[in-house]
């Protein structure tokens, strides 16, 4: 297979950064993009070389042809494009989360199936530097059988500043940044028999939960507890945005430390490497371990876009999924939910 083309859906925040990750690979290109505000969508086409720009999704795929439609919008808007997808037997990469709610999720897993067009999701967490090589760590058993993490995603940054909108999502953290440090979970653990969880909101003029604390019990026995918050307490911030992980196993532990050090700990004593991620000239600095993982996550999508196998596939994503909404059930009634039956324990 050639060059790969795209179009877009999405001019906002993330899909600057989405494109110029895209960019680093010499045989994919941007065709065209959609914007539901036409002159946003020219000036986007304009600043980063996209030859077409579109107000309409329908129109951009019977003219484009593209090979795969990549969608960067608003969560509520990624099952009507998906499903212009479909119609159009366009492969689709879809930003997280991916639907609202999981129904929505599995029913639109379902006709992608059933249609035989591939689906993915860019779930670029996972593809971060540090955790892709604490992972590795991992499976080398270097501190044998792991029976018990830790992963904290805690900062005081001012996110709502350049995403504003997230002031008003009603279900937030555990939508935004759950989804991507319970993958994360996945990733490192394996699949996940029950979770518990609570939640707090500590600002007044958001309308979501900023603050989660999750209980995960994976199926192969380890106990992962999730800390998440955007508290805006100004002692968090120095670490923004990193994911923070110690886990204990048998014969040592793991840590992922601030500043991308990673220590390794057994009986004959401590190492320490630091895995910084790479930076690209596009990549905003205060963001470099999120934007840098965008390529990883790209190149890995490519390969299934290509016949391959992909990691973050919709079907993937589902289980994903299923914890984010299992712990909303959770907190609301103070409950364990066992996922196998996804009711309480």
């Amino acid at each position: 297979m050639g060059k790969l083309r795209f179009a877009m859906c999405g001019t906002g925040f993330w899909a600057h950064y989405q494109v110029a990750g895209w960019r680093e690979f010499p045989d994919v290109e941007c065709v065209a993009v959609y914007g539901r505000n036409s002159a946003k969508a020219r000036a986007f086409a304009a600043a980063h070389q996209i030859p077409m720009a579109y107000e309409n999704v329908e129109a951009m795929l019977e003219n484009e042809h593209p090979d795969f439609l990549d969608i960067v919008t608003n969560m509520e808007s990624h099952d009507r494009f998906a499903r212009v997808g479909i119609s159009r037997s366009v492969q689709v990469v879809c930003q997280k989360p991916l639907v609202p709610t999981l129904p929505e999720a599995e029913s639109l897993v379902a006709d992608f199936a059933e249609s035989g067009i591939p689906l993915f999701v860019n779930e670029n967490w996972r593809w971060q530097t540090p955790l892709r090589e604490i992972h590795k760590i991992m499976k080398l058993g270097t501190i044998g059988e792991v029976f018990r993490a830790r992963i904290d995603m805690i900062s005081g940054f001012p996110v709502f500043a350049n995403q504003p909108f997230l002031r008003d999502l009603e279900q937030f953290i555990l939508t935004d940044l759950g989804s991507h440090i319970f993958d994360v979970a996945r990733f490192l653990f394996g699949e996940i028999r029950s979770l518990y969880c609570q939640t707090q909101k500590t600002l007044p003029e958001i309308r979501g939960e900023n603050v989660a604390t999750v209980v995960l019990n994976a199926i192969s026995g380890t106990t992962v507890v999730i800390q998440l918050a955007y508290a805006q307490n100004p002692l968090e911030r120095e670490c923004f945005p990193q994911t923070l992980v110690f886990i204990e196993g048998s014969q040592g532990s793991l840590e992922l430390l601030p500043d991308y050090w990673i220590h390794t700990t057994t009986k004959e004593g401590t190492t320490a490497v630091r895995c910084a991620p790479h930076h690209y000239s596009w990549a905003d600095p205060a963001y470099d371990v999120v934007h840098s993982s965008i390529v990883p996550c790209q190149a890995n999508i490519l390969s299934g876009l290509r016949g391959d196998r992909a990691e973050t596939t919709g079907e993937d994503n589902l289980k994903t999924l299923k914890l984010v909404f299992a712990a909303y059930d959770s907190a609301r009634t103070r409950q364990s939910v066992d996922l196998t039956t996804q009711g309480p324990v």
